[in-house]
């Protein structure tokens, strides 16, 4: 099975179709750590992701900020002391696309090959 995060982005125009509702609940099993929201009457996916320190989120900051270059593709990134909230949405059709739930798996991929820790491995008390 191929999985998002080995997808690539497409290039997409103002016609490009959003994700369907069964879409994204057969997409969000790939990245169920990510909330599904609507902001501005335009839905997106948004993850916060937590770190011991600014450096380490700074860091993540700028992976991601690499990855989306390489992509084409570019999140809303906040960048706090100790944590990341990461929100991806498609600007052009002003919504959804498969384009965002593949950069949303590839950013978990990025704290699993950085071995970061995540707001729920802290609050679960698995975090060192």
């Amino acid at each position: 099975m191929r999985t998002l995060s080995a997808e690539r982005c497409v290039a997409c125009r103002r016609d490009s179709p959003r994700v369907t509702a069964t879409e994204i609940a057969d997409l969000k099993h790939e990245i169920p750590d990510w909330q599904l929201l609507e902001r501005d009457e335009i839905a997106r996916l948004e993850r916060v992701f937590n770190f011991p320190n600014f450096a380490d989120a700074l860091a993540f900051t700028n992976r991601v900020g690499a990855l989306a270059e390489e992509e084409g593709h570019h999140p809303a990134l906040l960048t706090e002391w100790g944590r990341v909230a990461v929100t991806w949405w498609t600007h052009k059709i002003r919504g959804l696309h498969r384009n965002d739930f593949i950069m949303a798996a590839k950013s978990d991929a990025l704290v699993a090959e950085g071995g970061h820790v995540t707001r729920a491995e802290i609050q679960e008390g698995r975090a060192p």
